[in-house]
């Protein structure tokens, strides 16, 4: 047997059984990563099996559909018998895809290995591609650099991506020594700590114990529930705009990163408070009237007013884009570009969190650059003029398709780890009122999540107001972080407003930073309007199909 390792190294591997696998990548081969965090634990050795390592120590190639829906083998299976055998333990959820093997730490040594299967699904293709077809030594080094630019993996790139939170940030720290001369582990400040928070009940997705005492089939409305989630919207074409050639759609770089760069979250318990007054700085959840601002008359900058056709702009406050019509729960930065825009706010109560912090900073700034230095590797480049940007980008994920693959992985990453914080249970098997395992968790934190979307949404509508107010152009479809113009050409450059090579200040600029945008697609106002009319759907997001133009279904579901 063999051992492909980062850098190119292969070793030889003298263990004859999966126990003796472990101990060798613990005590011979000392495999592993150094902390990412000074308070923070040395990375577990990551052992990838390929079919030949499986067949070797007596490991299926493939699982069963049974052993697929309950994701792990059998606990009765011989080489599990083995690893109980050797004093070695499996977490609750067994060994499947990613299992972890351990024993009990001893002081500050911990043994633990992780190890990943591809052939039992461990690298999901939507986000690692072709990954699990590759050979050994390719394979180590896509993990490799993804190990070395984010973290090693745990898991799924979600799972990588919350755990890279708490690798950044360790709930706990060394104390200082005592008269003794002696340490004690002690709450570690800007952490989320070790004890799980119980999330207001507006925050409270639907199953949530908080909502056990609520009548069957209720449907709670935008009064009774946070509901921060990224733009799913469209609207018909004007006549002005079918005169136009193109269907122009721009993508917004690592959106939810740029999103939490920054970000002001709470880290301890909700405070209710009634009336309370308005704070920008206070993160919570806001239940506030917000139907009273009128996108046809808002405050672009400091004393500058702008007059907007409100019936082709989306609603910075829905994620549907419709304006509300009553109270509603919103997080801190929705409220607080309300009042940007020039509007009073009069919160009803609050759930605010006055322990806070910047909590995700290190993680973005972990993954921007993770993601800027792969691009680089693929020839496109952080300060490249509008041209050569668009064409650096046109074809990069030809130039190293494993690098291309990296790419995705590390954006999977962000998205995962965000959605994370409001994990549900998933499978037929579970019932409302059943336990959530996620809520054990400190980083079950679905106010945190609100407050990244409600950002990354309302940084999309800042540029949309400016773009508007600037240039009279307006989106016909929004998707999360994708916005589509109608113009008279096939480039971004064909609408943004450069001028001497600048962009619109607070606008859409072209780049490879996280907030700027790339061209995500173009297609013809007649496909767009053919589309719509194929499937009877005029309100058909046509951002959601115009990187290939390629539509399946609509999004009735039809």
């Amino acid at each position: 047997m063999l051992a492909y390792c980062v850098g190119g190294l292969v070793l030889d591997v003298p263990a004859k059984s999966l126990p003796a696998l472990v101990e060798w990548a613990l005590r011979e081969a000392r495999l592993g990563q150094p902390k990412l965090s000074g308070s923070g634990k040395d990375a577990d050795p990551l052992l990838v099996l390929t079919e030949a390592a499986l067949e070797r120590y007596g490991l299926p190639v493939a699982l069963t559909e049974q052993e697929r829906l309950a994701g792990r083998i059998p606990e009765g299976h011989k080489v599990i018998k083995q690893l109980t055998r050797a004093n070695w333990q499996l977490t609750k959820r067994g060994f499947g895809p990613w299992g972890r093997v351990y024993r009990p730490a001893q002081g500050s040594e911990r043994s633990c290995v992780q190890v990943c299967i591809p052939s039992w699904d461990a690298l999901d293709t939507r986000h690692w591609a072709g990954a699990a077809q590759l050979a050994p030594a390719d394979l180590a080094r896509l993990l490799g650099l993804y190990a070395s630019r984010v973290m090693t993996p745990r898991g799924s790139t979600a799972v990588t991506g919350l755990e890279l939170m708490t690798a950044l940030h360790p709930p706990t720290r060394a104390s200082r020594p005592d008269a003794a001369g002696k340490r004690y582990s002690e709450h570690n400040p800007g952490s989320l700590g070790r004890d799980p928070v119980d999330c207001a009940p507006c925050e409270a997705p639907d199953g949530h114990p908080l909502l056990a005492g609520l009548p069957r089939f209720h449907q709670r409305t935008p009064a009774e529930v946070l509901m921060e989630e990224a733009y799913d919207w469209a609207r018909p074409l004007t006549d002005t705009e079918c005169l136009h050639s193109h269907l122009v759609g721009i993508d917004v770089n690592m959106a939810f990163a740029a999103g939490a760069n920054g970000l002001t979250v709470g880290l301890g318990a909700p405070e209710h408070v009634r009336q309370p007054v308005f704070d920008a700085k206070l993160p919570g959840s806001w239940l506030v009237d917000l139907s009273h601002v009128d996108l046809s008359r808002v405050r672009v900058a400091k004393d500058t007013w702008a007059q907007l056709d409100a019936s082709l702009l989306p609603s910075p406050f829905t994620p549907g884009g419709e304006r509300p019509t009553g109270p509603a729960w919103y997080a801190t930065p929705t409220v607080a570009y309300a009042v940007e825009l020039g509007y009073d706010v009069h919160p009803v109560e609050a759930y605010v969190r006055r322990d806070n912090g910047r909590y995700l900073d290190a993680w973005y700034q972990r993954l921007r650059d993770a993601y800027l230095a792969t691009m680089a590797d693929l020839g496109v480049h952080a300060d490249l003029p509008p041209q050569e940007f668009l064409a650096a980008m046109d074809g990069y994920r030809h130039r190293d398709p494993q690098l291309a693959t990296l790419v995705s992985a590390i954006k999977a990453t962000v998205k995962g780890g965000i959605g994370k914080l409001r994990e549900r249970p998933r499978g037929e098997g579970w019932k409302p009122g059943q336990p959530w395992r996620a809520l054990a968790r400190p980083t079950w934190r679905p106010d945190i999540r609100a407050a990244v979307i409600s950002r990354t949404r309302i940084n999309m509508h800042r540029k949309i107001v400016k773009h508007a107010a600037f240039t009279g152009q307006y989106p016909v479809a929004v998707l999360s972080d994708c916005a589509v113009y109608a113009c008279d050409g096939p480039s971004p450059l064909d609408f943004l407003p450069y001028r001497d090579g600048k962009p619109l200040p607070g606008g859409f600029k072209l780049g490879i930073n996280p907030g700027l945008v790339k061209h995500e697609g173009t297609q013809s106002v007649l496909w767009g309007e053919g589309v719509r009319e194929q499937f009877d759907a005029p309100g058909l997001n046509l951002a959601r199909y115009i990187k290939d133009g390629t539509v399946t279904h609509t999004d009735n579901g039809e």
